[in-house]
């Protein structure tokens, strides 16, 4: 956890930026993973982490704006539960740590709410992810499931105070990075034919349990790359193969790295493995170049589009020009994601609140195909923490569609990409902090170029 303070002075620029009314912030509960006493890995519910940094199931909370008071419910741990687990902190004992004084049991979280509805005040929450909180809106505000109607007021807010990193998070955040580079830098050091991916995926999971972080999303592992988030890892790993991996570490406060990596199983890439990685770089490295306060993600993404459209036109795989061809829609044949995502307490950070709020600033995305998957589109500011991971991807099924419509016939040869067709896919992914000035990448470097790559295998 971070000093009290922080948490304080978190909740109080909250309250001026809402105006008035209640703040409902709803804790996650445990999650039992085949029966009840077998649980996943708890994991707290980010928003509420920020305001009240308490990582433990079962608490909500109210922050009432006009009356200045912030009140945590919970229940106290029973005999039986210090018999499993040890003893606790109390419930008071938890609320002071983080500045708030009064604390209540779970079963009066309904009252207090009654109280503010009959005085005709506003009860502000978010948007909800999981099926408890869809119970317990149900139940603490007579909410029928499907109804929900979150505040964009508080979503708002809560977007922009956590979009801004301040400098105690991108501490967190560089140290998950750091462990996140050593996970791929270790995968491309012990890759070997032979191996299955789940082999690989241990090694470098391994690396986060011994710095004692938790993974902050399931790993990709795989040699189909084109399949662009595989979690299966029960392929064998043959000569002549590239295993992508996407894989990160999250500290034991939430903070999340994110990388991704292409790994020649060879000890070299080959010619043909060569060509397209190499256009893959030139189009990160074209993205990472036009990172700074004020350019619109959106650009950004669409130079990094081009660029991979160039190279494919060289391949003689697209005709006409570049540009065109990605207004057009023509490069989600092979650049089918986005170009990268917000991070911190969230891989992609805030997706539950909104992708039109977080990455759009309010305004509509597109729903062009390829497009469409881009979640951060909005001007970049200081204290962004981003993604850089744009693909390049041949998916068999997606050129027999569109080769059967007839579709971008003026921008695709598809006689030379269907040459192509089973060459998987590549992704490399690094995160950076938008600064002043421009941008700096956050943990240690991974190998990203091909010679780079050769030089740990």
């Amino acid at each position: 956890m971070f000093e009290r303070k922080i948490y304080e002075e978190r909740r109080s620029e909250l309250k001026k930026s809402v105006g008035s009314g209640l703040i409902l912030l709803l804790g996650n509960e445990e999650c039992g993973m085949n029966y009840a006493d077998n649980t996943y890995n708890f994991r707290q519910d980010s928003s509420f982490l920020y305001y009240f940094g308490l990582p433990f199931a079962g608490l909500a909370a109210l922050i009432d704006v006009d009356n200045d008071r912030e009140i945590i419910f919970g229940d106290e741990l029973t005999i039986d539960d210090i018999v499993w687990m040890g003893t606790q902190p109390t419930l008071h004992e938890k609320a002071q740590r983080v500045g708030v004084q009064t604390t209540m049991p779970s079963s009066a979280l309904r009252g207090e709410l009654d109280k503010a509805v009959a005085a005709g005040r506003k009860v502000h929450y978010l948007p909800v992810y999981r099926p408890e909180h869809v119970l317990k809106l149900w139940k603490l505000l007579d909410i029928k499931p499907g109804t929900e109607t979150p505040s964009v007021d508080l979503i708002k807010a809560v977007v922009d105070m956590r979009n801004h990193k301040r400098p105690e998070e991108i501490e967190e955040i560089e140290r998950a990075c750091n462990v996140t580079a050593d996970m791929h830098i270790e995968a491309m050091k012990q890759l070997r034919a032979g191996m299955h991916e789940y082999e690989l995926a241990a090694i470098l999971e391994s690396v986060a349990a011994y710095n004692n972080c938790p993974l902050s999303f399931p790993t990709i592992c795989t040699v189909h790359g084109e399949t662009l988030h595989n979690h299966y890892h029960g392929n064998l790993i043959e000569p002549g193969q590239m295993v992508l991996v996407d894989a990160g570490a999250e500290t034991q406060m939430g903070y999340a790295g994110d990388m991704s990596s292409t790994i020649c199983v060879d000890k070299t890439f080959t010619p043909r493995q060569k060509t397209i990685y190499d256009i893959q770089v030139a189009s990160h490295l074209a993205a990472v170049e036009m990172l700074r306060p004020g350019v619109p993600f959106l650009d950004v993404y669409e130079r990094a589009a081009e660029v991979i459209c160039a190279g494919m036109k060289d391949l003689g795989i697209l005709k006409g020009d570049p540009m065109e061809a990605v207004k057009a829609g023509a490069h989600a044949m092979f650049f089918q994601c986005g170009l990268g995502h917000m991070m911190g307490l969230d891989v992609h950070d805030m997706e539950n609140l909104g992708e039109v709020w977080v990455g759009y600033g309010g305004k509509p995305k597109s729903t062009q195909f390829g497009r469409k998957s881009l979640r951060l589109a909005r001007p970049l500011e200081e204290g962004f923490a981003l993604t850089i991971e744009p693909g390049v991807y041949f998916i068999p099924e997606l050129i027999d569609l569109w080769e059967g419509e007839g579709k971008f016939t003026d921008f695709i040869n598809y006689k030379e990409l269907n040459k192509w067709r089973d060459f998987g896919g590549i992704r490399n992914e690094e995160d950076y902090l938008i600064t002043a000035d421009g941008a700096r990448r956050l943990g240690k470097k991974i190998p990203l170029t091909t010679e780079e790559v050769e030089a740990l295998r």
